[in-house]
């Protein structure tokens, strides 16, 4: 382990003939302790630190004054309904500052925090929170998404009888209705601990801070376990430095509680800037809905997604010239690879001074692998460097570096341990909480078992000749016709070029003892495919990238499968052509585009 002076120490329980033992039991600073509310609520003033704004437009703020009052009013409550340190606390809430008050709240007094997102169906929430026996649920009655209003008093009733550890379910609501049942007011709960509030109290560098889960869409989703010190860390030094976030900047992520950029987002508030929380459709009522929160909240920094900006490259809007964006110094975009059209159009019809940081890590550390330089190019469709203190590399299958193979693709892996390397999965080989020091068997077969040794993350990279570095795609999707690797990213750049094309994805089905292309496109309204479509966008691929590519078979559908954090399933429909079992259903947003798929095949 690494001890405050930099010293490294094995521990005893570690196997010498274990090339992955040392870097699994690697502790950062393990004599420190630490308060990521101390952290977090350093400013004072009435100046707004949270900002959170609906789909309707209803504005909320907490002044650093007024949050602190309220997390610690709202930690001394659940102290006395006597939530202790360990204890699990949960919220299925909308992008709202209620579910910051309850994450810091719990982080006062020790309390583990995790959240998902009001539009997960009931069965998706107890695959997740079952799994780590609550003990306070927070939760809403309604939320709103692309003008509709949703009700989920009914999926709570399912969720709160799936919850038998539960001590109390608190409700956040806009609504003066009686309460059903035992269900308690947020409002009122949070008043009642204000004669004994609480002082945040210091833990341990690897106590336990957040709860975050694999995307589950091959079985019950993993229970990833983040320590405090490591995934604060991690933070600071990914805003202030590769994003160049100050005290007073003003920043927005698009996301929901679901996502880990919720996590990243929130500790802006440790750099002492604002965070601005959306809650709603990016697109409702129009594609500029986020360029407008711009101007209205004078942001510095809008994080959104690969998808967006390749959504708004197709629509009509141009903020460059319908908004100001004064304010704006820095784009991010994550959750998939950004073609390099989608650089060209920030850099046209966005901001020409703009920093567009292109980013990439995961929920597995809560934090990024490679990421932004505010101080060099930016080259399109390139990752600008791996993050500080991160040893990035790339590797083929032999695990040589591919660091001057310039273009190869292989697998992209950490070489050495990191503060954010999750403590475990939750009753991964021990029950409840990992073993820091010993994770689980499943741990071990997720990142160590390709590559003993070295973090294996599960993504098809390339290092670039700039020092950048480029995703291909999950090396899990990634298409092996004729036993040649193609990463999926390379083919959506050229499909997606289309003016017929909204939106694909592309997968491979077993064919002929071999595994063959199949692309799947989500058309523009009003256009229907032809042999003559076809046989341009196959042409289109050819010309762009090389005749591997090429797909055998173009279907055309309504929907595109994807997570309920707007992520395409290509494994999951992999897996359904290919009359392999799609477990967890519940973690994908629109399963029956997945029926249409395979039935478009038949």
């Amino acid at each position: 382990m690494i001890g405050e002076q930099g010293e490294r120490v094995i521990h005893k329980n570690e196997v010498l003939n274990d090339p992955s033992a040392e870097f699994i039991a690697t502790q950062f600073f393990p004599d420190a302790k630490l308060s990521v509310v101390e952290n977090f609520l350093h400013r004072t003033g009435s100046s707004e630190a949270i900002v959170a704004i609906d789909e309707t437009g209803k504005r909320t703020s907490r002044s650093w004054d007024e949050l602190r009052q309220r997390v610690a009013s709202l930690a001394g409550a659940l102290q006395n309904l006597g939530v202790v340190a360990g204890d699990r606390v949960v919220a299925w809430l909308p992008n709202a500052i209620e579910v910051v008050e309850t994450m810091l709240a719990s982080a006062s007094i020790g309390a583990v925090f995790s959240s998902c997102s009001p539009d997960f169906g009931a069965q998706g929430v107890l695959d997740r929170f079952s799994q780590i026996t609550p003990k306070v649920l927070v939760a809403t009655d309604s939320y709103i998404y692309g003008g509709k209003k949703f009700d989920c008093l009914e999926r709570l009733a399912i969720v709160r009888k799936g919850l038998p550890s539960l001590n109390a379910t608190l409700l956040v609501s806009a609504n003066d209705s009686p309460l059903m049942g035992d269900l308690i007011w947020f409002e009122a709960f949070l008043k009642s601990g204000a004669k004994s509030p609480v002082v945040p109290r210091r833990f341990g560098f690897d106590h336990p801070w957040y709860v975050l889960y694999s995307s589950g869409t091959t079985g019950v989703p993993k229970c990833i376990v983040h320590r405090t010190g490591g995934v604060l860390l991690q933070h600071l030094k990914e805003h202030q430095l590769h994003c160049d976030i100050k005290t007073d900047d003003r920043v927005l992520y698009f996301t929901t509680t679901g996502w880990m950029m919720w996590n990243w987002l929130v500790s802006v508030l440790a750099s002492g800037a604002t965070a601005v929380l959306y809650d709603g459709s990016p697109s409702f009522p129009t594609m500029n809905r986020l360029f407008d929160l711009v101007d209205q909240e004078n942001l510095t920094l809008l994080g959104t997604s690969a998808k967006f900006i390749d959504s708004a490259r197709k629509s009509e809007i141009d903020p460059v010239n319908s908004h100001s964006l004064r304010s704006l110094r820095t784009i991010c975009s994550t959750g998939s690879p950004l073609a390099p059209e989608g650089f060209g159009w920030v850099y046209e019809k966005v901001s020409k001074s703009v920093h567009l940081a292109s980013i990439s890590g995961g929920t597995d550390l809560c934090a990024c692998f490679v990421g932004g330089d505010p101080a060099s190019i930016v080259y399109a469709g390139e990752i600008q460097r791996p993050c500080l203190g991160m040893d990035t590399d790339v590797v083929d299958d032999q695990a040589r570096s591919l660091k001057k193979s310039f273009d190869i693709a292989g697998e992209l892996v950490c070489r050495s341990p990191f503060p954010s390397m999750p403590l475990g999965f939750w009753g991964d080989g021990t029950p409840g909480l990992p073993d820091p020091k010993s994770p689980g068997p499943k741990f071990r077969a997720a990142y160590f078992e390709r590559f003993p040794g070295m973090w294996s993350h599960g993504d098809f990279a390339s290092w670039s000749s700039h020092g950048g570095m480029t995703i291909h795609g999950r090396s899990d999707t990634t298409l092996n016709p004729g036993g040649v690797r193609i990463g999926t990213a390379e083919i959506y750049r050229a499909v997606e070029q289309h003016p017929d094309v909204f939106e694909s994805m592309v997968f491979g089905q077993n064919f002929d003892n071999d595994v063959r292309i199949v692309l799947a496109v989500r058309l523009q309204p009003h256009i229907s495919l032809s042999a003559p479509l076809v046989a341009d966008i196959k042409l289109r691929i050819r010309n762009a990238c090389t005749p591997r590519h090429v797909p055998a078979v173009v279907v055309s559908v309504a929907d595109l499968p994807r997570t309920r954090s707007n992520k395409l399933v290509e494994l999951a429909v992999a897996d359904a052509v290919n009359g392999r079992p799609v477990r967890n259903i519940e973690a994908i947003a629109n399963p029956e585009a997945i029926d249409a798929i395979v039935a478009a095949l038949q």
